[in-house]
């Protein structure tokens, strides 16, 4: 059967998860019938045995089922032996994975003693330099058997004792050779993979998992999406390891990891998920965890319409082409929407959490960087004068009154800031509309012929797209595929409402929800309603969802890696450093690395890098480029900030 050139997934609108062959991780199985598997990393020393077993405990009592420990070198690697039986000793049978980066025979061991071994391609038989590199056919074959011959011997082993293998490739970490053919892209991630895996499959041995992990969103979505789309063309079904690497810490990291894992799990892919916090591990449990509760057989049904052909590039970002009008569509950053139609009384005080002060001796407001852009105040009015940026919408009837009663005054500078919200039927009939901006509210069931002609006709209106379906996202996304086929370019705020959710449950499931639209470049804002959260907390979590698809830079971000035994001083200390004397560089990328795994190749599209270099040193990177060696742990933070101040990217807080 022929695989559309757009193909990734079972459907675009009904929840089916791609079904995977089952790899035996010991006695768990990834892949084929088996539920999303959670699973983390160790952060302690490999050779303590007693502090890894223990860390480890702690992890499976939180829910791991599979636990992951580095083996930088053979010594390392032989002391997975104590440490596994240390947990059995214990009670505790769980599946232990060694990670393995610059050291084939730490793997070699290895693979002896553990059930499952991870190689990075990019990392096993290369050493990255960084270099621009051309490469002839006959140069480029003679690379690819010199990684058989480094490879093979691996393999073989893995096969003789059943050992099972991902084969993870890194946006940051791929190799010379690759990028010199394929560029630093979703494409050449997913072709490191298939050198070894063809390599694996020559040699009879397929007990693989597959993982495109990176530290953008949008890269890493792209990357899997490619990866099936290649598996499907070829015959193949390898189970899926998710994750967003060096997602950082708190609401931002747990931000980030949503978008990027949830936008492919609404889409039914992946078999395993490990969300990379800079955090204690298994505080990444319970976050995995509400990240695959949301996925079970009840999504099936009921689906949404389908459709014949996906009608935009699902490797590829472009965002969906629209008119402008005022500062939503196209060429603007997405606005926010803040919801203020539960409060009885709006005054002053009402706006503070959405990013505006007011000072009353001088009678000005104070405007922040996540200040909202609209604010939705229902049936309720307003009596006081707002920021000129500021526009306020009402429900439609509400809007007539206040319009007309400022019509009989005729202060019209009253009503500049104030749109009306019109619900489907009432933009259908209602004649009286505003003359800038007016915002209709549908959802896909309410999408008609009659509708679509009464808004080729205005040119001045913003669709909020809403949907109580339980497979919301598609039933949206379907929304905008019919305005894709209608050729309409009528700008589009995504709203969703979320009831008796916790902060983490609204923090995830808000962010697979947005992100996923988000990353297919549909949506020119977006409206997010919790019932039972302060509205401060709701207004930074779309900043924050913003953020994390790189759609509108607030603030500064952190690419900061999980930690693990090779990490050279401690991360979440140093972070919450770093990020206590940063935070004010909007815009700016600051990655804080372990070490040299996870430093300039994982950096990513990092503005600045500080790594772990040795014990108690620090290398300090601009971009890629090494700036400062073997700095002492107790000054590099103020080097580091020396380092933005000489190339003229500090401002002062």
């Amino acid at each position: 059967m022929k695989i559309s050139d757009k193909k990734y997934c079972n459907s675009l609108t009904a929840y089916s998860r791609f079904l995977t062959r089952e790899v035996m991780i010991g006695n768990v199985g990834i892949g084929g019938k088996n539920p999303i598997r959670l699973q983390s990393m160790t952060t302690t020393d490999t050779m303590n045995t007693i502090a890894t077993v223990e860390q480890s405990i702690k992890m499976i009592e939180a829910g791991c089922e599979l636990v992951r420990i580095t083996a930088p070198s053979i010594n390392e690697a032989k002391n997975l032996e104590n440490i596994k039986k240390e947990l059995l000793a214990r009670g505790y049978k769980i599946p232990l994975i060694a990670d393995i980066h610059f050291t084939p025979n730490a793997a070699e061991v290895a693979a002896r003693i553990v059930e499952k071994v991870r190689v990075n391609p990019g990392n096993f038989a290369d050493k990255k330099k960084f270099q621009s590199l051309e490469y002839t056919d006959g140069e480029y074959n003679e690379e690819l058997e010199r990684i058989r011959e480094k490879f093979s011997p691996l393999v073989k082993i893995c096969k003789e004792y059943g050992t099972a293998m991902r084969i993870g490739t890194n946006h940051g970490s791929l190799s010379d050779r690759i990028m010199s053919r394929y560029g630093d892209s979703p494409k050449g991630m997913v072709m490191s993979a298939f050198e070894f895996l063809d390599i694996a499959e020559d040699l009879g041995y397929q007990n693989i998992v597959l993982s495109m992990k990176s530290s953008n969103t949008q890269v890493m979505v792209q990357a899997y999406r490619l990866l099936v789309h290649e598996m499907m063309k070829t015959g193949r079904n390898y189970p899926l390891h998710l994750g967003v690497t060096e997602a950082g810490d708190g609401e931002d990291g747990r931000i980030k990891s949503a978008i990027g894992i949830g936008t492919l799990l609404e889409d039914g892919l992946g078999d395993t998920i490990r969300v990379s916090l800079t955090e204690d591990p298994e505080f990444e449990i319970p976050v995995a965890k509400i990240l695959a509760d949301r996925y079970s057989e009840k999504r099936q049904t009921p689906v949404v319409p389908s459709i014949k052909e996906n009608p935009i590039d699902p490797f590829h970002y472009s965002r969906r082409e629209t008119i402008a009008i005022k500062n939503i569509g196209v060429h603007k950053v997405p606005v926010v929407v803040a919801d203020c139609s539960a409060e009885r009384n709006i005054s002053h005080a009402s706006f503070i959490p959405l990013g505006y002060s007011y000072d009353e001796a001088s009678d000005k407001w104070n405007i922040s960087d996540t200040a909202a852009d609209y604010i939705y105040t229902g049936i309720h009015k307003v009596d006081f004068e707002i920021p000129g940026t500021l526009g306020l919408i009402q429900n439609y009837k509400a809007w007539r009154e206040k319009t007309d009663a400022v019509l009989k005054t005729a202060s019209v500078s009253q009503t500049f800031n104030y749109f009306p919200l019109l619900t489907a039927t009432e933009f259908i009939t209602e004649t009286i509309l505003s003359p800038s901006l007016n915002f209709i509210k549908i959802s896909l069931d309410e999408f008609s012929d009659s509708f679509l002609e009464k808004l080729e006709e205005q040119k001045n209106c913003v669709l909020v797209i809403s949907s109580t379906h339980i497979n919301g996202m598609m039933h949206q996304r379907r929304l905008f595929f019919e305005l894709l086929n209608e050729k309409n370019s009528c700008p589009v705020i995504i709203k969703r409402e979320y009831n008796n959710l916790s902060s983490d449950e609204l923090s995830l499931h808000s962010a697979t929800d947005f992100g996923a639209l988000l990353l297919d470049g549909f949506g020119d804002g977006i409206w997010l309603k919790a019932d039972n959260q302060l509205s401060q907390n709701v207004n930074r979590l779309c900043f924050g969802i913003l953020q994390g698809c790189r759609q509108r830079i607030s603030k500064t971000e952190y690419i900061s890696c999980p930690s693990c035994g090779r990490t050279l001083f401690d991360l979440q200390e140093t972070t919450a450093k770093i990020r206590a004397v940063t935070n004010h560089l909007k815009g700016m990328k600051i990655a804080i690395m372990g070490c040299i795994v996870n430093g300039p190749g994982e950096m990513a599209d990092a503005d600045y890098g500080y790594v772990g270099s040795g014990p108690g040193k620090i290398t300090l990177y601009k971009g890629k480029d090494i700036m400062k060696r073997s700095i002492n742990t107790e000054t590099a933070v103020d080097e580091l900030i020396n380092l933005i101040k000489e190339n003229g990217d500090w401002v002062e807080g």
